[in-house]
C-alpha cells in the first residue's frame, strides 16, 4: 500500500470538479477495502484542511459532502505527530507541514497541483508529483501488478 499525503489544493480540486484526477485519487485514498492507498496526515495538515474549506469563497461546496469527506479522512488516515521541523519551503513556508508530515510518515508520494511551492522532486524518499503524474505512473502500476 502506498503512503501518500494529499495537499489541500488536491481535497478542493477533488470537491470542486468530480471525476477528476484529484476526486479518483481521494477517492481511491478514503476506499479502505480496495487497500491501494494510505492516506498520511498530521493536526497541521488536516487543520488547513478546514480552515480554507470553510472560507467564503468555497461556500458553494455542499456541506454536508464537504464534512463527510472530512470525517472520512480523520478516521481513515494514517495520523503522525512530526517531530522534525523543517524550512525548506520558502515561496510558502506553511507548506512545509507536507514535508515534516512526509518524513515522519515515511510517505511515498505528497500530491499536489501547485509544483510552484515545491521545486524538488523527491524530498528524503518521498516523490512529490502532480495528479495526473500520479494516475498514470503509480495507480496504472497498482492495477496491473496487484495480486
Amino acid at each position: 500500500m502506498l503512503r501518500v499525503i494529499l495537499d489541500t489544493n488536491i481535497v478542493i480540486s477533488a470537491l470542486h470538479k468530480p471525476d477528476s484526477d484529484a476526486d479518483i485519487i481521494l477517492n481511491l485514498a478514503l476506499d479502505e477495502e480496495a487497500g491501494l492507498l494510505q492516506l498520511c496526515l498530521s493536526e497541521a495538515i488536516f487543520m488547513e484542511y478546514q480552515e480554507v474549506l470553510s472560507r467564503n469563497k468555497f461556500n458553494y461546496f455542499n456541506r454536508a459532502k464537504t464534512q463527510a469527506m472530512l470525517g472520512a479522512i480523520k478516521r481513515i488516515s494514517f495520523w503522525v505527530s512530526p517531530k522534525v521541523n523543517i524550512d525548506l519551503i520558502k515561496a510558502d513556508p506553511e507548506d512545509n507541514k507536507f514535508l515534516e508530515c512526509a518524513l515522519e510518515a515515511r510517505a511515498d508520494f505528497i500530491i499536489t497541483g501547485n509544483t510552484r511551492h515545491f521545486p524538488f522532486k523527491k524530498f528524503e524518499s518521498t516523490r512529490i508529483v502532480t495528479p495526473r503524474k500520479f494516475i498514470e505512473f503509480e495507480i496504472v502500476r497498482l492495477f496491473f501488478t496487484k495480486d
